[in-house]
């Protein structure tokens, strides 16, 4: 069993920057893939980021490359999504999750609670 926590989301200004952290029980980690979704209101829950479990693959959405940054630290248990350049339609909640292949689809074993990112224009 794996447990994951976020943090790190608030209210931010457009154009301005946070970063998400997303803590990890068990001593497993660094065999799961990881990966950042959002689900902003009333719309459906959408991939952001990926990173395989060594860190050396990582893929992005179309609307976030280029603005958003994933990683991880196998040696403290924690996957990262930095962004920069927020914009108002990046207001969501951020969740992250835990599976045994990298992929793009929700086909994670694991997720988060999640946490709330607004982007004030």
């Amino acid at each position: 069993q794996v447990q994951l926590v976020e943090s790190g989301g608030g209210l931010v200004q457009a154009g301005g920057s946070l970063r998400l952290s997303c803590a990890t029980s068990g001593r497993t980690f660094s065999s799961y893939a990881m990966a950042w979704f959002r689900q902003a209101p009333g719309k459906e829950r959408k991939f952001v980021a990926a990173i395989s479990s060594s860190g050396s693959r990582t893929y992005y959405a179309d609307s976030v490359k280029g603005r958003f940054t994933i990683s991880r630290d196998n040696t403290e248990n924690r996957v990262y999504l930095q962004m920069n350049s927020l914009k108002p339609e990046d207001t969501a909640v951020y969740y992250c999750a835990a599976g045994l292949r990298i992929t793009a689809t929700r086909d994670y074993d694991y997720w988060g609670q999640g946490t709330l990112v607004t982007v004030s224009s």
